[in-house]
């Protein structure tokens, strides 16, 4: 399950982000408003754990903007005020749960396994995109009878294009998701890992090919 953590306080987003890699979730996190919204547009994640009281955007804008968009990820709302209006203002825009600072961790954890069962996740989670699975708790793509390892970078990028099929994903976008804004990966590193996802397709057997867009990027299809 991956969950966006959106949350300027950074020791707090840091602290939040170990206890919930050490429950075996999947997290990545945003300091600000603007970079929540951008990450959450990717439609890439599971869950999001939303503050309300963020720089360049804040948290009631980035939950009314996707719910207008018709995001429908669950998303937890995260503020240090106890004020019945934020409460309000959160669930009237589609917030499914609230919560406010300080919290203690056993809560935060029943909460998220409140709204995973709610959504209907399962332990065995798994993505499929025509004949092909990709089984996220073993990082293994299946097709069929046939199923390949994956490292770590090539599972995230192919559940990346899993999770937006036949949708054009440019390489900086790609290197901004998987590898982080702050890397100093570049386009040769991108090429690289898509020519080992290939090669692993094309064992499986299946039809569905990483295609690549000149001048644009990839995409997933049949």
């Amino acid at each position: 399950m991956r969950i966006l953590l959106v949350e300027d306080e950074i020791h707090l987003a840091s602290a939040v982000s170990e206890i919930l890699k050490k429950n075996g979730y999947q997290v990545d996190v945003a300091n600000d408003g603007y970079d929540g919204y951008e990450y959450a547009k990717s439609n890439a994640f599971d869950l999001i754990i939303l503050d309300i009281m963020l720089p360049k955007m804040s948290g009631i804008d980035i939950l009314r903007k996707l719910r207008s968009e018709k995001f429908s990820v669950p998303i937890l709302m995260l503020t240090a005020k106890d004020e019945v209006e934020d409460k309000v203002a959160g669930l009237d825009y589609g917030a499914d749960d609230y919560m406010t600072k300080p919290f203690a961790t056993p809560e935060l954890l029943a909460r998220i396994r409140a709204l995973s069962r709610r959504k209907g996740e399962v332990l065995d989670e798994e993505l499929s995109y025509q004949d092909i699975i990709l089984k996220l708790k073993r990082n293994e793509l299946v097709c069929g009878e046939n199923k390949v390892k994956l490292s770590l970078k090539e599972f995230k990028i192919i559940e990346f294009f899993m999770k937006n099929p036949e949708q054009i994903i440019t390489k900086e976008r790609m290197i901004e998701k998987i590898w982080g804004d702050d890397s100093d990966a570049e386009y040769n590193n991108v090429e690289v890992y898509i020519s080992f996802l290939r090669k692993k397709l094309a064992f499986l057997g299946t039809k569905v090919e990483i295609k690549t867009s000149r001048g644009s990027g990839y995409l997933l299809e049949k």
